[in-house]
């Protein structure tokens, strides 16, 4: 097949356009604003724990959320594994009626959040072997996460747990 100029000419203008389509496209791709993984991780963690406490959807503790591996460290012993967490978390679901469990602040780096909590809710249940009191707690704390690959991987919550036994009326008040 010949070319003549015309052919020529239409030929260079494709070309041309296609570089300058195929350019604005990457300079598009590099331009848009990469969705913040610290963002996603504080939304997905927000709204899985606020399902599994507020909702008592225990289901959320599946790999779709959780590392098959997470820890909650804790003492006297780590609680270990998907499994392990549903059944540990199933307590304060089956202690407490009137559940109320608020995100006060969370705030990440990397792959590091921390979050600022209070629960609420009434003892009207078994809570790891203690009978229900019938008692209203209010109780703060805060947790350190390890968020791996947009999964919740590690935990340690830090509360005042005297505090907690004297308003489940477990231990006598302090002395002021």
């Amino acid at each position: 097949m010949q070319f003549n100029s015309k052919h020529k000419g239409f030929l260079l203008a494709l070309i041309v356009s296609a570089g300058l389509l195929f350019t604005a496209c990457s300079s598009a791709e590099k331009g848009a604003a990469k969705p913040d993984p610290v963002e996603a991780n504080i939304k997905m963690y927000t709204q899985v724990w606020d399902e599994i406490m507020n909702k008592g959807k225990i289901e959320m503790f599946n790999d779709s959320n959780f590392t098959t591996d997470v820890r909650f460290n804790m003492k006297p012993a780590d609680v270990v594994g998907i499994d392990s967490a549903r059944v540990f978390y199933s307590n304060f679901l089956t202690g407490f009626s009137n559940i109320k469990f608020t995100m006060v602040d969370v705030f990440g780096q990397g792959e590091k959040l921390v979050k600022h909590w209070n629960f609420k809710g009434i003892h009207t249940g078994n809570f790891f072997g203690i009978p229900a009191t019938g008692k209203a707690v209010d109780l703060d704390g805060s947790t350190i996460v390890l968020m791996r690959e947009g999964k919740i991987a590690e935990e340690q919550d830090f509360y005042d747990n005297m505090d907690f036994m004297q308003q489940l009326g477990m231990v006598p008040p302090a002395d002021k």
